[in-house]
């Protein structure tokens, strides 16, 4: 056990993406080792295993559809086999999503984003519960959106799948809390890594998009992976030991 993290390793859902393997980083940095779930990105896990490793830490990738219940056990399983125990949850899955009103969202559209994110949630959820209770204590980290505060019009896809695991991160932080089990959300705003650069890698996201966005925010500049990173690890750290069923806003001040 480090000063920061109980003994095992974090497990980061999405750990391939380019959000989720910077939070990935950010742990390692901070002292806990690493099990990094990916679905098909295995040179990206394997890249950021290969820099996890460089800093002295631990780390494991495992490869899971998390649509799949049976994908993720086996996932969660090899982790704890490979680590002694998962102290912290991390959940960065999810697609890239079409930049679309609701009014010309399709139902395959709807269903993809939710399976994958909200359904793909409970399922890591539903896997972890138990090994936590029994191991004393752990953690859920969300990797939610700044749109629950403000919504984005056309970035929808992505905001309600989110909005549908915050309300679960209440009720495991409200039911779980017995067993010391936390759950917090860090609410991500416009990072210059993954669903971004890929929207403007196509033009999704021109530059005049970029510009009114900016002038929204206080600070006037997008954010880098370590910010949202910076915010999980004190969720799930000794810093954060007393706080759960919180959420906080790492976005520059977007919707302030």
């Amino acid at each position: 056990m480090t000063d920061r993290f109980p003994d095992g390793a974090v497990i980061v859902f999405g750990g391939s993406g380019g959000l989720g393997r910077g939070v990935a980083l950010e742990f390692a940095r901070e002292g806990s080792d690493v099990a990094i779930v990916y679905r098909s990105k295995q040179a990206v896990a394997e890249e950021a295993a290969a820099l996890i490793t460089a800093m002295g830490r631990k780390v494991t990738i495992h490869q899971a559809d998390v649509r799949e219940r049976g994908q993720v056990q086996a996932a969660f399983a090899e982790a704890v086999a490979a680590h002694g125990r998962v102290h912290t949850v991390v959940w960065g899955a999810g697609p890239v999503v079409p930049q679309v009103h609701i009014g010309d969202w399709t139902e395959q559209m709807f269903r993809d984003s939710m399976e994958i994110e909200a359904f793909g949630f409970n399922n890591a959820v539903h896997t972890a519960l138990a090994h936590m209770r029994a191991m004393g204590g752990g953690s859920f980290v969300h990797l939610g959106s700044a749109g629950h505060d403000w919504w984005p019009a056309q970035d929808g896809l992505s905001v309600a799948p989110k909005a549908c695991n915050e309300a679960l991160i209440k009720g495991i932080a409200k039911e779980e809390g017995k067993f010391n089990i936390r759950a917090n959300s860090v609410l991500v705003g416009v990072i210059d890594a993954g669903q971004f650069k890929v929207h403007k890698e196509v033009g999704t996201f021109t530059p005049e998009w970029e510009a009114e966005v900016k002038a929204m925010l206080p600070l006037g500049r997008w954010g880098a992976p370590e910010d949202i990173g910076q915010a999980a690890v004190f969720f799930a750290s000794a810093r954060g030991n007393y706080v759960t069923g919180q959420t906080i806003s790492v976005s520059g001040g977007f919707g302030v």
